[in-house]
């Protein structure tokens, strides 16, 4: 039986339809000019999740789909000359699409979350001018954090004499080296700040957080780092929980703070996350079953090898690069170094970096757990089909009026 449709039928949906093409029009109009009534924020996009899951790729695709800009979150790949080790991202694979915080520094220079937000928020204007919509992509948990929750780093002080102006909060970044930055200036009242034993002696003569943490290493040299451990245990047992026993860099890092302002850093860190987003955003975190992520890093570490891994090492100590520099406390890296300097083999340094890059994924992965209105996106559900998760993700990106595909008008 045929179906038989009315004038008046046929015309109101053709009225419908014209409404919603022209409602879609002007959704998009107001997103490309990055007017959002409803909010007063911009638009932004944050796309996440552990090493080696596939970021790379899904972030292409999704800019071209919603006519973005990709700002890199990737503590590593702000690197000149570190291309391989940070699995870097090429220009072939960026096919067009513009990239930020890529090869923006050279390996001897400092870099820290503070620099990262400062820079991020230099290049957010131009992206906004021309229309486009950045997506954040890549693994630093804490970068994203900074930027999406607009941490204020103002606070900072020349307080200590070596220009420190590292935040506290737990937590590793995509390298897997410790990114903690927040300059607070010590207490220069000269009260007890509540060290433990002889350290809370020295602590009226702490007059900056440089002091403070030569106290906290002197007491990690001479007791050890079980010592140092148990004090945090004391005064910040979330943080003791969230920090391995022998991770001294760790235990110091949330003992200053707490020292310094009195405060459990792991207070600190729950304030920040607690903190609405700045933007009118969407946080995807691209997950999937541990087993394929960790076989997908062992591919990775033994493709690194095979592109010349450790000749990048090697060019990068013949510039004058070592193991004190930020830079070369990156996974993959400092392994090589050690190889290199005949204090393992190479054989030791390629297991060293599969295990540690495990073992940070699943940090990762605890960092993103704690974090607000993350949407996952578990590929196992979608049967491993990109473009079912793309479809997904514009499908959220549209229903939250952050942004439209562009065919689809």
């Amino acid at each position: 039986m045929g179906w038989v449709i009315s004038n008046r039928c046929l015309r109101n949906a053709l009225s419908r339809k014209k409404k919603e093409q022209e409602g879609t029009v002007v959704k998009l109009e107001r997103i490309m000019n990055n007017e959002e009534p409803e909010t007063g924020k911009r638009p932004m996009i944050v796309l996440s999740g552990p090493t080696a899951v596939g970021k790379t790729k899904l972030s292409i695709a999704l800019a071209k789909a919603v006519n973005g800009e990709i700002v890199s979150a990737d503590s590593m790949q702000v690197y000149r000359h570190m291309d391989i080790g940070s699995a870097k991202i090429t220009q072939e694979e960026m096919q067009g699409i513009l990239h930020h915080m890529i090869d923006i520094l050279e390996p001897w220079e400092e870099f820290s979350v503070a620099v990262f937000k400062e820079m991020c928020e230099q290049c957010l204007p131009g992206i906004y001018e021309r229309g486009h919509i950045p997506i954040v992509t890549g693994g630093t948990g804490f970068y994203v954090q900074a930027l999406l929750r607009d941490i204020d780093f103002s606070g900072r002080t020349g307080g200590d004499t070596d220009g420190d102006t590292r935040h506290f909060g737990i937590g590793t970044d995509d390298a897997g080296r410790d990114t903690r930055h927040l300059g607070i200036e010590a207490d220069d009242t000269g009260r007890d700040t509540g060290f433990p034993g002889s350290m809370r002696r020295q602590a009226g003569v702490c007059k900056t957080g440089q002091d403070i943490r030569a106290v906290l290493e002197k007491a990690a040299s001479d007791k050890g780092a079980a010592y140092l451990h148990e004090q945090l245990r004391q005064v910040d047992p979330l943080s003791a929980e969230l920090i391995h026993a022998n991770n001294i860099k760790r235990t110091v890092r949330a003992l200053e703070y707490f020292y310094l302002t009195g405060e459990p850093i792991s207070s600190h860190n729950k304030r920040e996350r607690d903190k609405p987003s700045a933007y009118h955003s969407c946080y995807f975190v691209l997950n999937d079953i541990r087993e394929h992520i960790y076989e997908r890093i062992g591919l990775r570490v033994e493709k690194m090898l095979e592109q010349g891994l450790v000749a990048e090492v090697e060019a990068l100590r013949a510039m004058g690069c070592h193991r004190g520099m930020v830079s070369m406390q990156g996974l993959g890296y400092k392994e090589i170094l050690s190889c290199l300097e005949g204090e393992i083999t190479l054989e030791e340094a390629v297991e060293l970096i599969k295990r540690d890059t495990r073992h940070f994924a699943k940090r990762q992965l605890t960092w993103f757990r704690r974090e607000q209105e993350v949407v996952w996106i578990n590929k196992n559900e979608f049967d491993g089909d990109e473009d079912r998760i793309l479809e997904f993700m514009l499908a959220e990106l549209d229903r939250r009026g952050i942004a439209a595909p562009l065919g689809r008008m």
